[in-house]
């Protein structure tokens, strides 16, 4: 198995005309363009692309994959809870969101 993943920003300019029309759009560009990429492997690997929208939405595969292995936890662990995996993606998209936000900033030179 081989995982590659990819964050993508659907308001950039390349993308909202897609983004407006379909959501999860972007998403499913991204997983293309790394299946293509790493197309070589696949005779080799089991490849699955990931990828997230820094909206949220993720490409359909890797969400099907992730319910998959979110089954498979709770079913060994015992654990009744099945959206944990779903919640820390999330929170790691808004943390990425924050830094770009933050990243975004002009800073002019302050004295102390």
């Amino acid at each position: 198995m081989f995982g590659t993943s990819q964050l993508s920003y659907p308001l950039a300019d390349s993308y909202v005309a897609s983004a407006a029309r379909e959501a999860r759009s972007v998403a499913k560009l991204a997983a293309t363009k790394k299946e293509d990429k790493y197309y070589d492997l696949a005779a080799d690997y089991l490849i699955q692309p990931i990828a997230v929208e820094t909206l949220g939405p993720i490409n359909e595969s890797a969400s099907d994959f992730f319910s998959l292995l979110v089954k498979k936890i709770s079913h060994h662990s015992g654990d009744e809870r099945d959206s944990f995996l779903f919640q820390r993606l999330s929170v790691l998209v808004q943390r990425f969101n924050g830094v770009l936000l933050h990243d975004s900033f002009v800073f002019e030179d302050c004295p102390e």
